[in-house]
């Protein structure tokens, strides 16, 4: 992993947007560039609103912009595919896995001169558009509805203390990134793609150092990629680690099967 990543990553800071460039040039290689067309759409909105003095409506409206005009509305997907976990792609198809939509909504929401944020409503990450004191909208990232009073009362019913639109917590720059790349993970796993999901569990790691259920994942990678001896390292710091985990009490069985050969480095 190469040092900016690794910086960005550790930062108290960080800036989601670069974080997404550098981590898809360590996973999948270097490609287009997708700033530019990051920044070419968020200018597009922003020119689109400017015009338009009440906030309100401003944010009525680049909501409809990007939903209706700029077809990011979308339907539910039971799986998501790799290419939906990477800018240019999704962008260009407009499927886009509900994390990297977010970071994406919330980058383009900040360029228009809102309060854009991502939070957790109980079963799914949302976007948090604060038009003023008065004004917040919660909205779905992918079908682009926003959120009733009934709803977020409904969704926040087990909370302990009273909700309102503003008082919706948002999630921390880590906390988004880890939902992004732990679907990426699962994406990559599902598709075969060892060696990317090796090095996107490296990623994570950055993010959640010594976390035993990524190192047991990352075991298993190692495991399908013939590098026994550290997939046993990686197996036994979860079997230490969670002991009274099912899996681990099985794991801890199957550990003396696994022969330690020449170790293939990757």
């Amino acid at each position: 992993m190469n040092e900016l990543l690794l910086a960005e990553l550790k930062s108290e800071h960080i800036n989601m947007l670069d974080t997404l460039v550098l981590a898809e040039e360590f996973i999948f290689g270097a490609g287009i560039k997708p700033i530019p067309q990051v920044q070419a759409l968020a200018d597009h909105c922003l020119a689109e609103i400017e015009d338009i003095e009440d906030e309100l409506t401003q944010a009525e409206t680049l909501i409809n912009e990007l939903f209706v005009n700029q077809l990011f509305l979308d339907k539910k997907h039971t799986l998501w595919p790799v290419s939906s976990h990477q800018i240019v792609p999704s962008l260009l198809y407009r499927i886009m896995s509900p994390a990297l939509k977010c970071i994406l909504l919330s980058h383009i929401i900040k360029h228009c001169g809102f309060e854009g944020n991502i939070v957790y409503v109980p079963e799914k990450l949302m976007v948090q558009l604060v038009c003023d004191e008065d004004y917040t909208i919660i909205f779905d990232p992918i079908v682009g509805d926003s959120l009733t009073w009934e709803d977020l009362s409904l969704r926040m019913s087990d909370s302990d203390h009273f909700i309102n639109f503003q008082q919706v917590e948002p999630l921390s720059d880590k906390e988004v990134l880890l939902k992004h790349f732990s679907s990426l993970k699962e994406a990559l796993i599902r598709e075969n793609e060892y060696r990317k999901a090796l090095k996107c569990i490296d990623v994570i790691l950055a993010l959640k150092p010594d976390d035993p259920y990524l190192r047991r994942d990352r075991g298993f990678l190692l495991h399908q990629l013939d590098c026994f001896k550290v997939a046993y390292d990686d197996y036994r710091y979860f079997v230490e680690q969670c002991p009274q985990d099912p899996a681990a009490q099985l794991l801890k069985l199957q550990l003396e099967n696994i022969t330690i050969t020449d170790t293939i480095l990757h």
